[in-house]
């Protein structure tokens, strides 16, 4: 551990370096990248130098303490050195979280898609639910939220809508969202009062840099259509929707707001998400397989939380979590949820970096 606490203070002392190189500084792209990693590394260094320097205190005092005779001044670094002991466990147990490799696109800012699946009318109400759910915890993380495309069912909710969530961590928060999602509760249209099931289905993809992914123009086949909707403001007069096609994969993505340069602009900045979660997958055949049991068809039987509104109960069962305050999370006060899945993540990661596979 101690090795490669040392190879990252040697890396963040070489960035200071880079970081007052004329050449770099004169270099956007290079000074962002930098400083990015500079920052990233920032709170292992301090806490690591924090360690060096209690361990240092420790050995001052204990060399003090062979040099006085005087009971009080011995009595006075014995419980300094206590004192300092206590905070090395601390110190070290907060390093080894540090050093868990990063998932690269926790910064990034993510693309969300949300499709009523099982159920008909009630899973794309429960579509709606989430959509509303996600947006209250964006506006309280202080993150923007931007409808690309949406599919907006009679009976309300909708059948499926894209919309992105632009902020700092977006992706490192809301990852854990992706899959099925059940809820159990009894519809308004519901005259016998039973409690049905229904799913929707979430996928959460971050967004693509230009820098790592190169899409090129000819690529790519654009269109312009007139889109459709619930009527009244939701109908478009004008060819103004876009359709975007990456032909070497087929993948394909839209919007259909009322400007047609900003659709073209959104409906673009779904396609590298698609694209690239699709590069990611063939490329980790290990998140590949953990995206597709997450996400799956949609049935009832693959589901990683269930909301159920007569017990005011969520369930998140891939560890095992209930929380007994649906009405909050339904709010958009999903954060305790968030905050288990992530530690839970940690701790696993944390057990394979002592064991060696990390």
């Amino acid at each position: 551990m101690f090795d490669q606490l040392e190879i990252v203070e040697d890396r963040y002392e070489q960035l200071n370096e880079l970081l007052s190189d004329p050449d770099v500084v004169s270099d956007s792209n290079k000074l962002r990248i930098y400083s990015k990693e500079q920052s990233d590394l920032q709170k292992t260094v301090d806490v690591y130098r924090t360690y060096k320097s209690v361990k240092g205190d420790i050995e001052d005092a204990k060399l003090m303490l062979t040099e006085t005779s005087d009971k009080d001044d011995q009595e006075m670094l014995k419980e300094e050195i206590n004192s300092l002991n206590k905070r090395i466990p601390e110190l070290e147990s907060e390093l080894k979280f540090l050093l868990i490799p990063k998932d690269p696109n926790d910064d990034k800012n993510v693309i969300m898609e949300i499709r009523g699946a099982a159920g008909g009318d009630e899973a794309a109400i429960f579509a709606g639910d989430l959509f509303r759910m996600y947006s209250r915890f964006a506006e309280s993380q202080g993150y923007n939220i931007d409808v690309v495309e949406e599919n907006i069912s009679d009976h309300g909710g909708y059948k499926e809508i894209s919309f992105s969530i632009q902020g700092n961590g977006a992706f490192s928060k809301l990852k854990y969202e992706n899959g099925a999602h059940r809820v159990q509760r009894v519809p308004e249209t519901e005259s016998g009062g039973r409690i049905h099931t229904s799913t929707a289905t979430v996928a959460v993809l971050p967004e693509a840099e230009d820098v790592e992914l190169n899409i090129k123009s000819e690529d790519l086949k654009i269109e312009t259509y007139r889109s459709s909707g619930a009527g009244g403001q939701h109908v478009n007069t004008t060819d103004s929707a876009v359709r975007i096609t990456h032909l070497p994969t087929g993948v394909i993505a839209t919007s259909s707001e009322k400007s047609q340069i900003k659709n073209r602009e959104k409906a673009l900045k779904v396609l590298k998400a698609r694209v690239y979660d699709m590069m990611v997958q063939e490329e980790n055949a290990k998140y590949a397989e953990k995206r597709k049991s997450a996400v799956g068809t949609g049935d009832r039987s693959e589901r990683i939380r269930t909301y159920n509104y007569p017990q005011n109960r969520v369930t998140d069962h891939r560890i095992g979590l209930t929380i007994q305050k649906l009405d909050q999370i339904m709010e958009g006060k999903v954060g305790e949820i968030i905050d288990a899945l992530t530690m839970h993540e940690q701790t696993e990661k944390l057990e394979e970096l002592n064991n060696g596979q990390l």
